[in-house]
Formats: structure tokens, C-alpha cells, sequence
């Protein structure tokens, strides 16, 4: 997965900040510290890892109905080069939506690149009014 992360980012965006072992402990000691929160869906093909996609689930504030209430975003969804436009995508999703389905996910969300948003709104994502997001400005530090 780290591997999939760093190809994306170096040899199809051209990022040539950190070097790879480096990258690759840094996200092996982010998965154990967020394997309670962020799941993890992998596509195999031929023995490899062509995709792969995250489900972050997030405890929101209980009300007196609901003592239990969970909503999910799904982040980092990859599939490599060669096995885009195959299906990929779409399988783990499935399965990504699937899960948020078990778990009983009072709403899913995703922040998705405007080329994928069609993609998105195939397996039945929304644009929504409700939905606001806040961004900092950028500071001098």
C-alpha cells in the first residue's frame, strides 16, 4: 500500500521530496497507529497489488436516540496505470461501500479530484448542499 502511495506521488506527480525507505517506515508506523480508524481494501491481480482504497470510520457525538453513531470517508482510493479503466476502482468501492454498510454508517463522504468525481457519482455519491468545509490560510512558517 505504501508502495502504491509512493508511486502515485513520484513517478506519475513527480514528487521528489522524501526518499522512499524513508516514506515507506513513516507509513508502516501510520498504519499501526490508525488500524482502529482507517480500513484498508486491497485489489490482487496476478500475485500484485494493482489498488487500493481506505475507509476512515469516525465516532461522532451520541444523542439520546443514537448512542452509537459512526460516518465513514473514503480516502486514497489508487488503482495503478495499467489497470485503470478496468474495473478496479469500481470492485473496491464496492467493497468499501459494502462495509460501511455492515458497520451502519449514518453517511459516507469523499474528497475527489474533478476527473473522478464522475466516477464517484456512478456507484451513488451526491453532490450536497448540507456538506462545508473550512480550509485555513496558508501560514509563513
Amino acid at each position: 500500500m505504501a508502495g502504491l502511495r509512493w508511486r502515485r506521488l513520484a513517478e506519475e506527480r513527480g514528487y521528489t521530496g522524501t526518499d522512499r525507505a524513508t516514506f515507506l517506515d513513516a507509513f508502516a508506523t501510520w498504519l499501526v497507529d490508525h488500524e482502529a480508524t482507517h480500513l484498508p481494501f486491497i485489489a490482487e491481480m496476478d500475485g500484485q497489488v494493482v489498488g487500493m482504497a481506505w475507509l476512515m470510520v469516525a465516532e461522532r457525538v451520541p444523542t439520546p436516540a443514537a448512542r452509537k453513531r459512526l460516518s465513514g470517508d473514503v480516502q486514497s482510493v489508487l488503482v495503478v496505470p495499467e489497470r485503470r479503466n478496468g474495473g478496479v476502482g469500481a470492485a473496491l468501492l464496492e467493497e468499501v461501500l459494502a462495509e460501511a454498510a455492515r458497520l451502519d454508517l449514518e453517511h459516507v463522504t469523499v474528497h475527489s479530484s474533478d476527473r473522478a468525481v464522475p466516477f464517484y457519482q456512478r456507484v451513488g455519491f451526491e453532490h450536497d448542499r448540507t456538506w462545508l468545509r473550512w480550509k485555513p490560510e496558508p501560514t509563513d512558517s
